[in-house]
């Protein structure tokens, strides 16, 4: 679990991204981003490069292939953890059957930001509807 210290700073981070516009595979504060970008901006604010390049992906890849991208680059590069906490990285799945395609960051106990299809980033509540879609949780590495 990231310090408090770093939990706080994920969280100032997170903050200063919403009403960023969305923009598919973007990630550029205050220009636009996707969920991945957002994501994305944090790691980049917190190690200042990425871990890794990005691959183009179109905006319906998760419907073409059952392929687990987002989920296996999410435990590549961040720790998972059994219960999210204030600065988790959540990954959801739209239903039960269907791969991991989008995600958000926890910044508070009852909500997360994300980046999603026709709005900014923004905050929604962290209620039964997005708990039931959760398909993990993760938390960004220690900086050393």
């Amino acid at each position: 679990m990231p310090t408090s210290d770093l939990s706080g700073q994920i969280v100032e981070e997170v903050k200063s991204w919403v009403g960023t516009p969305y923009r598919h595979q973007a990630s550029v504060k205050g220009a636009g981003c996707d969920c991945l970008g957002l994501v994305r901006g944090v790691w980049r604010s917190l190690y200042d490069e990425e871990p890794a390049p990005l691959p183009v992906y179109s905006p319906d890849w998760a419907e073409r292939g059952q392929s687990e991208l987002l989920k296996e680059a999410a435990e590549q590069f961040l720790l998972p953890v059994n219960a999210p906490k204030i600065a988790s990285v959540l990954l959801f799945r739209m239903d039960a059957t269907s791969p991991v395609k989008h995600c958000g960051i926890l910044i508070n106990q009852h909500e997360f930001a994300h980046a999603y299809w026709g709005r900014s980033v923004s905050c929604s509540a962290y209620g039964r509807w997005w708990k039931s879609r959760l398909a993990g949780a993760y938390n960004f590495p220690e900086i050393e």
